[in-house]
């Protein structure tokens, strides 16, 4: 279900509920490749594959953590929309943990919830709590409690 947003109002009647959960995404040594080379984080880990064969859980590489916490804002955007957005800016996060490995090939998904809603300085700043499941485990992969301002145009 996708809620649509149009005024600060419809935000503040999701404050305290779970807005949504994402479909299942794959994460690919490709995107973890990618990320390696914006962020120059080559630690093997991440893009070794033969040493990961021999040295790692499983076999295979992790992606980044930082990869997984970046992937939220698309994987929420699947549940959130805004039909007068004029810009919206990730302002923080307030706490993160990164309690599991994500492997490559393995698959997450965001569940995310707001906390706080409220105006400030000409936007709706929202506080959510957010969680990235991987499929087939208890154990999440990220928990992260996120900031965010929405400039509305008010039409």
């Amino acid at each position: 279900m996708t809620h649509l947003i149009e005024t600060f109002e419809d935000l503040k009647a999701l404050e305290g509920q779970e807005i949504g959960v994402s479909d299942w995404k794959e994460v690919t040594q490709e995107q973890i490749n990618q990320f390696a080379e914006s962020t120059n984080d080559h630690q093997w880990i991440h893009v070794d594959i033969e040493r990961a064969e021999k040295e790692m859980p499983d076999g295979k590489t992790i992606a980044h953590g930082y990869l997984t916490l970046a992937m939220i804002p698309a994987m929420t955007a699947e549940f959130i929309a805004f039909k007068n957005l004029k810009n919206a800016i990730n302002y923080g996060v307030n706490k993160v943990r990164f309690m599991n490995m994500v492997q490559v090939e393995s698959k997450i998904r965001a569940r995310a919830s707001i906390k706080i809603t409220r105006q400030r300085a000409g936007a709706i700043q929202v506080i959510g709590d957010t969680t990235v499941e991987i499929q087939g485990h208890d154990k999440p992969a990220c928990v992260a409690e996120t900031v965010s301002f929405y400039y509305l145009d008010p039409q």
